[in-house]
């Protein structure tokens, strides 16, 4: 089956500032190098159905919904931290990013689809159950993974995150969900510098040092994530897909290369063909250098799909 490549016109309209990292022209970078790789050609590409306020209202509050309504701007921006902004048009972005993970899986619990590469923003990994955080509104993979429990009715969930920072949205939001297992490695310390020693039995999180490279990754999934994925037998692997621990990406100092998130992909799908019918969705998180972050996508989606 053809891997799902799904996105919105919204995601490029929030844009906090033309200093931000977190820009427009990352979704060109990624859709630009899918293209020049021939790839775009085998995918599938379909527009994120929004989420509603009862799919988002399943992982954050009603007061922090209302909050963000409250102080959506009519024009200009509306800062909620230093480095997370809102400009008119971010809550139909971030309705659309966190619908993206919702289409995806409609399609492929139907069985008309294996894969999906979710090419969204804003981000969603960091976003708490009641605050925004780290360029992030609404925790989109944690929608989608309560939408396959609660709407789909699925009881084995994965989260594999590999991006450069902590998701502490998403481990808050499934601390001690014993349907939920997750898994990521991240730089320590820094943003958000959290870090739990033993964050619950549920939760594979493993910081790392600055300057680690692909190698360290690799054993550390070999050690640690790969065994305890086939003892959970997942149904359901969602991925949240931060290409910011690029060698190139300076936002932080991991040493990662194209070929490290090829190889963790190929044992993603290795875990789900073997358990979990091959179903991944996979959502773009961090990489904010365009060209380390066009070409790791190209990476990623190319071992996703078997291309």
């Amino acid at each position: 089956m053809e891997t799902l490549y799904i996105t919105h016109p919204a995601c490029r309209l929030h844009e906090m500032g033309a200093w931000h990292p977190e820009s427009p022209q990352r979704l060109d970078a990624v859709a630009d190098q899918l293209v020049a790789s021939g790839l775009m050609d085998f995918l599938s590409q379909q527009q994120a159905r929004p989420a509603t306020p009862d799919d988002v209202l399943r992982v954050h509050t009603p007061e922090y919904l209302a909050f963000l309504r409250q102080h959506a701007p009519a024009h200009g921006y509306f800062p909620v931290d230093p480095d997370t902004i809102m400009n008119p048009e971010t809550l139909q972005a971030a309705w659309a990013a966190a619908g993206a993970g919702l289409t995806a899986l409609d399609e492929i619990l139907a069985g008309r689809a294996q894969t999906a590469f979710c090419a969204i923003r804003p981000p969603g990994h960091h976003a708490r159950p009641g605050q925004a955080l780290g360029f992030c509104f609404f925790n989109n993979i944690a929608v989608a993974a309560r939408y396959a429990l609660d709407r789909h009715g699925l009881q084995r969930i994965a989260i594999v995150d590999f991006d450069v920072h902590h998701g502490n949205g998403t481990e808050e939001a499934f601390l001690n969900e014993d349907r939920v297992m997750m898994c990521s490695f991240y730089q320590y310390p820094l943003f958000p510098n959290t870090r739990q020693d033993h964050p619950g039995a549920n939760m594979i999180n493993i910081p790392v040092d600055a300057y680690s490279d692909g190698k360290v990754v690799r054993d550390l999934a070999m050690q640690h994530w790969l065994p305890a994925l086939r003892r959970f037998q997942p149904e359901l692997i969602l991925v949240s897909a931060g290409f910011d621990a690029h060698r190139e990406d300076d936002m932080g100092s991991l040493k990662l290369v194209e070929a490290d998130y090829a190889w963790i992909t190929e044992r993603l799908v290795e875990v789900a063909d073997e358990f979990a019918q091959g179903r991944i969705v996979s959502f773009l998180e961090g990489g904010y250098d365009l060209s380390a972050l066009g070409r790791s996508v190209v990476a990623h989606v190319r071992a996703l799909g078997g291309y």
